[in-house]
């Protein structure tokens, strides 16, 4: 057996990180599905350590619980930081409509996962992992909740949940294009604004204030202190959760909540504390090393007798967004062009995440023409405010199966 301690854990997360983003700019077909370099890096390395011990060569064990939890936090308290309540007020009625259908889907993905675990005869909680949390939740919360569930005994839970994160990411990317193409044929839709520009509302700007009173080195540092603070706090409210009501809070949600209510105060009371730019950055490197860890993690050999189950419970989530797109979000949006165009980015993140969600905008925007509302509303909702319904609805049907 070769034991890896946790810096050499890390060290290799970092190069099978690097690894992923190389292959991704590579191959245009994992571009186009916009599948996440850390699951490609990470995933590489699970495929060899399986093949390793299966011809009984070698066994390898990761000591990566600390780091991978640590990033793990890291990442949600960025999210956190991200959700400010002044952009529902931007996108007006549409933006609210669609951030409700985005909580009607999250629900019904959690029914069907349940109600199919039943039928496959699997353990509710891990026909769960199938759920919103891997579907609208994509890889970052599919491995957060699913490993709440494991501890509570579900043996390859976080595996099962990375797997079908996985198959919703490709799936996503496949049928978001289609079925808007389908909706602009069938209805005869045109643009009404071809002639605007788009606007990725998920791109956000750097605090102009904050530089001129520092340096980007010393702006960085606020940021990273305002993120390692947002995780103690958290940690400690989740202790003080579990305490006096004796139900256990996983330490993340703690510090998402507190990063909303930094965010929050910060923007009402115009503190100019938050650079989301560089937020942005810690995000984006918390969340590829918390996912290269997991993966590189994952124990491929215990899991081959659920791929059926998996596949099964995607196939009816796939089915079931297509009809929910078509005859109810389509129709509750205003059954116009950009209500047709924003179906594409419902199911781009309603089955992966909000990178799915963007190409596919870019694909139909290119095709058929602009639409600005679409490029407000689905971004906000799928970058910053999709995991604010998340978090009491994946924990509640979690209490509820359990």
């Amino acid at each position: 057996m070769i034991e890896l301690d946790a810096i050499t854990t890390l060290a290799l997360a970092a190069l099978l990180f690097l690894l992923g983003v190389f292959i991704v700019n590579h191959v245009s077909i994992l571009q186009r599905l916009c599948i996440p370099a850390p699951v490609i890096g990470g995933l590489i390395f699970a495929i060899v350590v399986a093949i390793l011990q299966s011809l009984d060569i070698v066994t390898i064990k990761l000591d990566s619980d600390f780091i991978q939890n640590f990033f793990m936090m890291a990442f949600f308290t960025t999210i956190g930081l991200g959700a400010s309540l002044k952009l529902l007020r931007l996108g007006g009625k549409v933006l609210i409509l669609y951030f409700i259908f985005c909580g009607i889907m999250a629900l019904c993905q959690n029914f069907i996962s349940v109600g199919l675990a039943k039928v496959l005869h699997i353990p509710g909680l891990l026909g769960l992992t199938a759920g919103s949390m891997s579907m609208e939740g994509g890889h970052g919360n599919a491995l957060a909740y699913s490993q709440t569930i494991q501890e509570m005994g579900i043996d390859n839970a976080v595996t099962a949940a990375l797997a079908a994160a996985t198959l919703g990411l490709v799936a996503g990317g496949l049928i978001g294009g289609p079925v808007v193409k389908f909706l602009i044929n069938h209805y005869n839709l045109k643009p009404k604004h071809a002639e605007e520009t788009t606007k990725d509302y998920s791109e956000v700007d750097y605090n102009e204030k904050l530089h001129k009173k520092m340096s980007t080195t010393n702006v960085f540092f606020v940021q990273f202190a305002v993120v390692a603070v947002c995780m103690a706090i958290g940690s400690y409210l989740g202790d003080l959760f579990t305490k006096y009501t004796g139900q256990s809070l996983p330490v993340y949600i703690g510090s998402m909540i507190i990063a909303v209510i930094v965010r929050n105060i910060s923007e009402f009371g115009n503190f100019e504390l938050i650079d989301m730019k560089i937020v942005n950055y810690i995000s984006d490197i918390s969340l590829g090393l918390f996912l290269s860890i997991a993966l590189m993690s994952i124990k491929l050999t215990e899991i081959y007798h659920l791929a059926i189950p998996l596949i099964v419970i995607v196939a009816v989530q796939v089915i079931f967004i297509i009809l929910f797109s078509i005859f109810v979000v389509f129709r509750g949006l205003g059954k116009d062009y950009d209500a047709a165009v924003m179906i594409g980015g419902f199911i781009g993140h309603g089955l992966g995440a909000t990178p799915n969600a963007m190409a596919n905008l870019d694909v139909i925007t290119k095709k058929f023409g602009a639409s600005p509302k679409a490029y407000l509303v689905v971004p906000i909702v799928g970058a910053f405010l999709i995991d604010l319904l998340a978090m009491p609805i994946i924990m509640g049907f979690i209490n509820l199966v359990h």
